[in-house]
């Protein structure tokens, strides 16, 4: 959670300085979601999120210095700086995306546990099935893809887990304008659990106890996990006029997800306070050395711009494929 805090704050001062441009959505105050997730399932499991998929991307895999060059558009990206904030992927480890698109991840998500399920069908049908989450934010909860996606779910008792990530405004519309029910009661034949997305200790327990009931055949879930955004809903939206700003200090004294871990820390002798600096401190470490070699990483060579648009070889009658022929010979 400390490395995820102090990426989020380099990637914002990067983006102040302008060595980041467009698109740019922080998740400093989600941090528990992602590692209480992480901690729950296994690399085998799918994960697939919204855009504000920094945090998700580091817990399944991807390096700071690979976060921080993508949004910078740099090559040591981890989509090679073509794809940006949004389009963070670790294939290896099944995490499939940021998505830009409102609500666009959860069909996909949902076609991951029906692979799932038939992998496990064709197999010998024994044991747990590998689940699939989908993440989508309060503002998306009510995109139609998503009940089309859940219907299909239970029909099929896919091993599948909704998860709303509840970060309590839907980019500047608080969630008592725009949705008449908790999201986690919104289906009424499919089970749902809230929880406390500011407690990495109950997200994991409440991961576990999902992963069980969608991975054993029973199907589908709904979760919501309440949770914080400190920054605004991007970096062009100061989060401030919809919300007063004693209202974020509020939650960063009393209930920040790091704050509330190093104190159960504390409170069981686990750990003792100069322990927990120094861990502070290599997280900042981390970081600080991956935004210099981020930095230092070149930009993408102008012909990438026709590379990975379609599988295998690349039509000839794409305008400028020829590289040879192009103005780049």
């Amino acid at each position: 959670m400390n490395v995820i805090r102090r990426m989020e704050i380099t990637a914002d001062n990067e983006y102040k300085v302008r060595t980041i441009r467009g698109f740019c959505h922080l998740y400093d105050g989600q941090e528990a979601v992602a590692v209480g997730t992480a901690a729950a399932l296994d690399d085998e499991d799918d994960w697939i999120t919204s855009y504000r998929c920094h945090g998700t991307a580091y817990i399944r895999g991807v390096k700071v210095e690979e976060v921080l060059g993508e949004l910078m558009g740099r090559e040591i990206g981890i989509s090679s700086g073509k794809g940006g904030s949004m389009h963070l992927y670790n294939t290896k480890r099944n995490f499939w995306g940021g998505s830009g698109i409102v609500g666009a991840q959860v069909p996909c998500g949902t076609g991951t546990a029906f692979a799932n399920k038939y992998r496990h069908e064709q197999g010998d049908g024994e044991g747990q099935m590998n689940v699939a989450c989908a993440f989508y934010g309060d503002g998306a909860a009510n995109q139609g893809q998503i009940w089309e996606s859940a219907n299909m779910a239970q029909l099929w008792k896919l091993p599948m887990i909704f998860v709303t990530e509840n970060n309590l405004y839907g980019m500047g519309t608080s969630v008592s304008r725009h949705s008449c029910t908790p999201y986690y009661q919104m289906g009424k034949v499919i089970p749902g659990i809230w929880v406390d997305g500011m407690d990495v200790l109950a997200v994991k327990q409440a991961f576990e106890f999902a992963k069980d009931h969608a991975g054993s055949g029973k199907g589908p879930m709904f979760m919501e996990v309440e949770t914080y955004r400190y920054h605004g809903h991007s970096m062009s939206d100061p989060g401030l006029t919809y919300r007063d700003r004693s209202e974020v200090q509020d939650v960063r004294a009393s209930r920040d997800c790091i704050k509330g871990l190093e104190k159960r820390i504390l409170d069981h002798s686990i750990a003792t306070q100069p322990e927990l600096k120094e861990l502070e401190k290599e997280a900042r470490a981390l970081v600080n050395k991956a935004n210099k070699v981020a930095k230092a990483s070149a930009f993408p060579d102008p012909k990438e711009l026709y590379t990975d648009i379609y599988w295998q070889e690349t039509p000839k009658f794409i305008r400028g494929a020829e590289i040879g022929t192009s103005q780049y010979s």
